[in-house]
C-alpha cells in the first residue's frame, strides 16, 4: 500500500465552481460535471499528481462523493470492500461487506449511491446493501436471487441503484420482480414490474422526471423499458438485442428522447416519448455508435462517445443521428464532459482532454496512466477541481 500528497492547498482551486457536491455514477447519471474554470490544457507529462492510493484490490467501480468523502469498493481475496477517503487520500474507514466477483474480470462493479447518510451499492453476486454512512454498519441487505427470483449474468451484476425519493430501484431480471422499488431505509418491496421477464444487462436506472407519467428506463437483456415510478406500471417497452445481452450504457436523455447504446455489434437508437411519456417512438439508429461499456454525453444538440467494434471516437447530430465526424487517433474507452471539454480514459490506458466541438475530435493534451492493475474501465469523475481516476488496484487524484 502506498499513498503520496502534494500540498493540501493545491486540492481547492478557487477558481472552480459549481462543484456537484453528492457524486454518484457518472455524476448525476449524466456523465457531465457543472465545474468551470478547469484547465484547457496540460503538462506534457498531464495535470500534476495530487496524490494515489496503492491498496484499492481489484475492480472497475468508479468513485461516489457525498458529505466531502470519496467513496469507493475494491476486492481482496474474493471479499469486497467499501473505502471512505477524505480529500487528501487519507483513509478515514474500510468495511468488508461479503463475497465479490471472481469468476471473471474479478473485482467491483457498481458505484455506490450516496443519500441522506446511507450508503447503497449492489455486489457483483447481486447483494443489495444499505450502510450508515457514518460508521458503515450494514443497516440492511437484500440479494436480488434470494428475495426477487432474479439470476446472475456472464460477468456478474454491474448495477448502481437509483433512488427517488423515498424508493431504491434496482433491475433484478427476476420473471415476476424484474424491476423493483424498495424502501430506502428498510428494504421493503415498494412496487414491483414484471416487465418483459429478461434478465439484467449490467445497466443502470435512469429518471425520466419531466414527462406527464414521470418514470424510470434501463436497458434489460432484450428490452429497453420505461416504468411508472409512482406505481411500478409498465408504460412501454422497446425490443433491442445484441449477440450478447449487455447493455451496460445508461441511456441519455434530452428534448423528450433516450439516446440507447450497447456494443457487440447492436450500435445505438434514438427514442421519443410520446403520449406524456406512456410510449415510444424511433427516431433514429446507428449501427456505427456501438460503445460498449463507455457510455456518452449530450452536449447541445450534439453526443459524444466511442465505439466497440467500430474503434472510433464519434460526434453525431443529437436530433438525425447524422455523423459530424468519427477518429481513431485515440483508442477506444469511456468518457465524461465538463466545461466546453470531454474527457476520455482509453482502454489502453491514454487519457485525453478534447475540446467538445463537433468540427472534428481535437485532442488538447495527453497521458498516460501508469499506475494501477488489470483493465482501464472505471469512469473517473471530477469533484472540486480534481480529477479522479481509478485503475483497478489504484485511485490517483489531478489537479485540473
Amino acid at each position: 500500500m502506498k499513498k503520496t500528497a502534494l500540498a493540501f492547498l493545491l486540492l481547492f482551486p478557487a477558481i472552480t465552481l459549481l462543484a456537484q457536491e453528492n457524486i454518484q455514477w457518472r455524476g448525476d447519471r449524466t456523465g457531465i460535471y457543472k465545474e468551470t474554470g478547469l484547465q484547457k490544457s496540460w503538462a506534457a507529462e498531464g495535470p500534476a499528481l495530487l496524490w494515489n492510493y496503492d491498496g484499492l484490490g481489484e475492480g472497475h467501480s468508479s468513485v461516489a462523493i457525498s458529505s466531502g468523502k470519496i467513496l469507493i469498493t475494491g476486492m481482496t481475496d474474493g471479499n469486497g470492500y467499501l473505502y471512505v477517503f477524505d480529500l487528501t487520500g487519507k483513509l478515514l474507514n474500510k468495511k468488508e461487506y461479503g463475497k465479490e466477483w471472481h469468476e471473471s474480470y474479478n473485482g467491483t462493479r457498481g458505484t455506490i449511491t450516496a443519500n441522506e447518510g446511507k450508503l447503497y451499492l449492489i455486489s457483483g453476486f447481486g447483494d443489495i446493501l444499505c450502510f450508515n454512512e457514518n460508521n458503515l454498519d450494514i443497516v440492511w441487505k437484500k440479494n436480488i436471487m434470494s428475495d426477487f427470483g432474479g439470476s446472475n449474468i456472464r460477468w456478474g451484476i454491474c448495477e448502481s441503484p437509483l433512488i427517488v425519493g423515498e424508493k431504491l430501484i434496482v433491475s433484478p431480471g427476476g420473471k415476476e420482480h424484474n424491476i423493483v422499488a424498495l424502501n430506502k431505509n428498510t428494504g421493503a418491496l415498494i412496487w414491483s414490474c414484471p416487465g418483459d421477464g429478461d434478465l439484467s444487462a449490467y445497466c443502470s436506472p435512469l429518471y425520466v422526471s419531466d414527462q406527464q407519467a414521470p418514470q424510470v428506463v434501463t436497458m434489460m437483456a432484450k428490452h429497453i423499458v420505461g416504468v411508472d415510478v409512482a406505481t411500478g406500471k409498465k408504460l412501454w417497452s422497446y425490443e433491442n438485442v445484441n449477440r450478447t445481452d449487455v447493455h451496460p450504457n445508461i441511456p441519455v436523455y434530452g428534448d423528450n428522447m433516450l439516446l440507447c447504446t450497447s456494443g457487440y455489434g447492436k450500435g445505438s437508437v434514438m427514442l421519443r416519448l410520446i403520449d406524456g411519456g406512456r410510449n415510444v417512438e424511433k427516431v433514429w439508429d446507428s449501427p456505427l455508435l456501438d460503445s460498449r461499456i463507455g457510455a456518452m454525453v449530450k452536449i447541445g444538440n450534439y453526443a459524444y462517445g466511442s465505439g466497440d467494434m467500430n474503434r472510433f471516437w464519434f460526434c453525431v447530430d443529437w436530433k438525425t443521428g447524422e455523423q459530424k465526424y468519427k477518429e481513431n487517433t485515440l483508442p477506444i474507452g469511456n468518457l465524461i464532459a465538463a466545461d466546453g471539454m470531454l474527457y476520455c480514459y482509453s482502454d489502453r490506458g491514454d487519457f485525453a482532454l478534447v475540446k467538445a466541438t463537433p468540427e472534428k475530435f481535437d485532442i488538447v493534451s495527453k497521458f498516460p496512466i501508469t499506475l494501477g492493475t488489470d483493465q482501464h474501465w472505471a469512469h473517473p469523475v471530477i469533484y472540486k477541481g480534481t480529477l479522479y481516476v481509478r485503475h483497478g488496484n489504484t485511485l490517483m487524484a489531478y489537479k485540473i
